[in-house]
């Protein structure tokens, strides 16, 4: 690995974005920001991107944004020079046709765990350890935590993981619908790569219609949802993916979908 605070792998179609501050357990400083939001930006802007892995080199994925950096100085300013790259990074990310994997081991907590709960799916080792902690420094959530807490695990549930702050364990994590899967620490890297592998194979157009149908259906009446599933089917209709689906369907074969 570089010395870089982030580190941008390509795999064909696969992207993967790794924190690369082992020895600070991946503490979100500034330089951290602002080139998490490059990296978004470079995958935007590549249409050959079809998915996106997040994962965190050494022993932990993330333990948020590092608190060094507010002991001296104007600690509002500095939260905000640290947040507003990382929220546009994050807003490119959710825009993406391209599903985004969480590969999450050790610590994962602060706004680690709420750019990991934002992502599309994820997938932990068994050594895995949740804790949002924003109270324990006497703040609130940021990188859309509050965002996805409630969506994935319920509002009372969530209101006892922001406000109580007690670990959460794998297991744990997957029962509540913190996470997908769970696997040994192990097998982490080789099933996420799977997982990767597999959806890199599928219809990325029609993913991200999916992907922006499910996350904005809370904000949408039933006869808005309604009307947005009918024109996003229409528009997914008109792709060769679909094309390649319905001829593989009569053909009795398995389709092979080329994102487009």
């Amino acid at each position: 690995m570089s010395d870089s605070p982030l580190v941008l792998q390509r795999e064909g179609s696969i992207v993967t974005v790794v924190f690369n501050r082992p020895e600070q357990i991946n503490a979100l400083d500034l330089a951290t920001a602002v080139a998490f939001e490059a990296a978004c930006r470079s995958i935007a802007d590549d249409p050959s991107t079809r998915v996106v892995v997040i994962r965190g080199e050494g022993r932990s994925f993330g333990v948020g944004g590092d608190l060094q950096g507010f002991r001296s100085g104007d600690a509002p300013s500095h939260a905000s020079r640290l947040i507003e790259p990382l929220h546009r990074g994050l807003k490119l990310l959710a825009a993406l046709d391209a599903p985004t994997i969480a590969s999450l081991h050790g610590n994962v907590a602060g706004g680690s765990m709420s750019l990991a709960l934002n992502c599309d799916l994820a997938i932990a080792a068994d050594n895995v350890r949740f804790n949002l902690a924003y109270t324990n420094v006497a703040t609130n959530c940021d990188l859309g935590g509050s965002w996805a807490l409630p969506r994935l695990v319920g509002l009372r549930r969530a209101l006892q993981i922001a406000l109580i702050g007690e670990p959460i364990g794998a297991q744990e994590a997957l029962m509540i619908g913190l996470v997908n899967r769970v696997v040994e620490s192990s097998e982490l890297e080789a099933a996420t790569r799977a997982l990767a592998r597999h959806l890199a194979q599928g219809p990325t157009l029609a993913y991200g219609r999916m992907k922006q149908l499910l996350r904005g259906s809370f904000e949408h009446s039933f006869a808005q949802q309604l009307d947005l599933e009918q024109e996003s089917f229409e528009a997914s209709a008109g792709t060769r993916d679909f094309a390649e689906a319905i001829h593989a369907f009569f053909q009795r074969r398995s389709p092979s979908f080329n994102g487009t």
